[in-house]
């Protein structure tokens, strides 16, 4: 296991500028509603034509990362050249929000999964990102009694991340910056990758915890002890990078995922549509999921023949120096050589 992972590692050092991971989140699941968030290979081509959602608008149109030596910059944020998002979610002080990535997170992309939340005080769709101050809700990084990175808990989990509201906490409206950092080339400098994903909530409650924060841009460090880590070493002692815990905080909660039954739209800020009104308060629209109908059609079959062997599947390792495993990639994906060491289905 060790020199697998060790040769994984030569290989993404010499070739991570070459293939990046591909990750952003599609929505988020709160008391079993779903809502869509901002999906940047089709939502930052309509430009001025958007539709309200929960997400900030990004520039991460690759479904890139953001670099440790943008780490100083507004990038780091929200994702590169961020917007704020339009609509929110509601959610309660103590709700448990899921949080769905799309594709599945690659196996090789080890590292935390880290959430804060910034008070907008005021409407978050006006708001400053300069001006946001995170505090950290949770952090995970490397468990040494499972032996296994947040990043992989997130994939195992389908593919998604748990966290919770903190009970306490005052009623109003936030950004929840959500990240995970990929680690595979970060034994290099510049070799860590960031995914930050910023979604607009609204707190309902009683409570009055109001914790202070730091800017996005104070985060990190590309020299932090969290972000030049290499994560390919037989005995993980890794620090979680950013500020501390807020007190009552976990670094992380019981893992689980929460299935939709209804899907809703966002509810605008002052100014856009009225949202529908029901008992209790003003509510987004909601709609339940469709009941499927499987209507059999007849067609021309496509004859392809299945790969010969065993498969690896995208973004896994399929060759390279001192490689026993699968060479053939899963349907859909070709085994390209990055460096003599790694080749990597793509």
């Amino acid at each position: 296991m060790v020199k697998a992972k060790k040769s994984a590692f030569l290989a993404t050092v010499a070739g991570a500028s070459l293939v990046a991971a591909h990750g952003y989140v599609n929505g988020i699941v709160v008391n079993g509603v779903y809502y869509r968030n901002y999906n940047p290979s089709v939502d930052w081509y309509r430009g001025n034509n958007q539709e309200t959602l929960i997400g900030w608008r990004a520039e991460n149109t690759d479904n890139g990362f953001v670099e440790p030596n943008k780490f100083n910059t507004a990038d780091i944020i929200c994702h590169r050249q961020a917007v704020n998002a339009k609509g929110y979610a509601t959610v309660k002080a103590g709700d448990k929000i899921n949080i769905k990535w799309d594709p599945i997170w690659p196996e090789s992309h080890v590292g935390p999964v880290i959430d804060y939340l910034a008070d907008c005080n005021g409407d978050c769709s006006t708001v400053s990102k300069n001006s946001l101050r995170f505090f950290k809700i949770d952090g995970a990084g490397y468990d040494k009694a499972k032996g296994k990175w947040a990043a992989d808990v997130l994939r195992e989990n389908g593919n998604s991340w748990m966290v919770q509201i903190p009970a306490d906490l005052k009623p109003g409206h936030y950004v929840l910056r959500h990240e995970i950092i990929a680690l595979h080339g970060a034994a290099n400098p510049n070799g860590a990758q960031a995914y930050p994903q910023c979604i607009n909530i609204k707190v309902e409650g009683s409570g009055s915890n109001s914790p202070s924060g730091v800017a996005g841009t104070s985060l990190y460090t590309a020299n932090d002890p969290g972000i030049l880590f290499n994560p390919w070493v037989s005995n993980i002692d890794y620090p979680v990078p950013g500020p501390a815990l807020i007190p009552g905080a976990v670094s992380s909660i019981q893992q689980s995922t929460s299935a939709a039954t209804r899907t809703a739209s966002a509810t605008p800020y002052a100014g856009g549509a009225v949202p529908t009104t029901t008992q209790g308060g003003s509510q987004p629209t909601t709609t339940a999921l469709p009941t499927t109908t499987l209507v059999t059609t007849t067609a021309v079959p496509i004859t392809t023949a299945p790969p010969a062997g065993p498969t690896q599947s995208k973004w896994g390792q399929c060759g390279g120096s001192g490689y026993t495993g699968p060479t053939l990639c899963a349907p859909g994906s070709n085994c390209q050589v990055i460096n003599p060491w790694y080749h990597q289905c793509v």
